[in-house]
């Protein structure tokens, strides 16, 4: 599909000044770039200064800019950044795009960069769910509306945060593992290494708390933690790390296969305990994000289960923040979209008073891993 957006300014600082003046990227899971849009490659060891992408007008309409503060564009993040790029072009919206490269202050910056370009609302995907709220506090005083995607901010009120209902997903991910350690020994027991996210972010808590809000019912479950903060490299070394040290490991709780599955396999492989689901010595795998490798490696018959994030449809903040300026406050309740997998979800409150969207999520097995609704096998239109 040919896209119609066009660079119209940008500053991009390469690997070598990278090292100077920014903090490195964590490691990417997978290839060491994808193509963002025709147009652009974007390296995951690129810094991005401004980048703004403009869609054909809209006739009639007023051209909106509204600026976006990446967190880094690693894993589905660079999926994330895409969503709300294509729910701009419909509207024939810009978006000014920044990439903080996994630094909480410099995303604190970037927002500043924002503000003082005069857009009409700004986008997050917060690096650190509490740090954000310096820069939602200074885009308020700006009278600038200020979302967040993907991720809440905790600590602070803002006008919307559109995100999977996280918790849902650990739990569907516990309950998968639980099933299948009942299943392997006739009753609920068994040990299983848990590699989590960052768990200064209210995704990592949530698939977190979700997680054990299942197997912590049974006693005979012993969870091994390993924090991950959605790195690759050292989620393969917790891998590695516990597999040597319990060699009886029946289980493997991911709180993200976009970044951690390729390495977790290698690791078993390695190891010589990669073997298929219901084969003898099958090392149980469960997700949470349903990412492209990590539903292939469903229907490859290596992992049991995923839980899919609805992440081609985050761009749906696009059309709350439309709402808003045309002077509709978003409003608790259901919202529904036909033939969506997420539908209905839930718009309610926090307890920080921000109206949160959660994008129900879909437990994935072999079962339904090729249904086109899926991330996954998500084809733009």
């Amino acid at each position: 599909m040919k896209t119609r957006f066009t660079l119209i300014a940008f500053v991009v600082v390469l690997s070598m000044v990278m090292a100077a003046c920014a903090p490195a990227a964590p490691a990417a899971p997978a290839t060491p770039q994808v193509v963002v849009q025709t147009q652009v490659v974007v390296q995951t060891q690129v810094v991005q200064s401004t980048v703004v992408v403009q869609a054909t007008p809209v006739p009639g309409k007023k051209v909106i800019t509204i600026g976006y503060a990446a967190p880094g564009l690693v894993g589905g993040q660079i999926n994330i950044q895409e969503t709300l790029l294509r729910y701009a072009q419909k509207k024939g919206w810009q978006v000014s795009v920044t990439n903080s490269n996994g630094d909480a202050q410099k995303q604190n910056d970037d927002i500043d960069q924002l503000i003082a370009q005069g857009v009409s609302a700004i986008v997050a995907v917060p690096q650190d769910s509490a740090a954000i709220c310096a820069g939602a506090a200074k885009a308020k005083a700006a009278n600038i509306p200020f979302y967040t995607i993907d991720r809440a901010p905790t600590g602070c009120a803002i006008n919307m945060t559109i995100e999977s209902d996280n918790f849902l997903a650990g739990q569907q991910a516990g309950q998968a593992m639980v099933d299948a350690l009942k299943a392997k020994y006739g009753s609920e027991k068994g040990t299983v290494l848990e590699i989590t996210g960052d768990l200064g972010q209210d995704v990592g808590q949530k698939r977190r708390d979700g997680f054990h809000d299942i197997v912590d019912k049974f006693p005979n479950i012993k969870v091994i933690q390993k924090v991950g903060n959605w790195d690759a490299q050292k989620g393969a070394e917790a891998v590695r790390e516990v597999l040597t040290a319990t060699p009886d490991l029946d289980g493997i709780y991911m709180h993200s296969d976009a970044v951690y599955i390729s390495g977790t396999l290698a690791e078993l492989k390695a190891a010589n305990k990669l073997f298929k689901v219901g084969q003898k010595g099958h090392i149980i795998l469960t997700s949470v994000d349903g990412s492209p490798a990590g539903v292939q490696a469903i229907k490859d018959g290596w992992a049991d289960e995923s839980s899919n994030q609805p992440i081609p449809d985050f761009g749906l903040v696009v059309n709350f923040i439309d709402q808003e300026l045309n002077g509709k406050p978003v409003q608790e309740g259901q919202f529904t979209q036909e033939g969506a997998l997420w539908s209905p979800a839930q718009i309610k409150k926090n307890s920080d008073g921000t109206p949160t969207c959660f994008l129900a999520t879909t437990a994935v097995t072999a079962a339904n891993a090729d249904n086109p609704g899926l991330w996954a096998n998500y084809v733009v239109k």
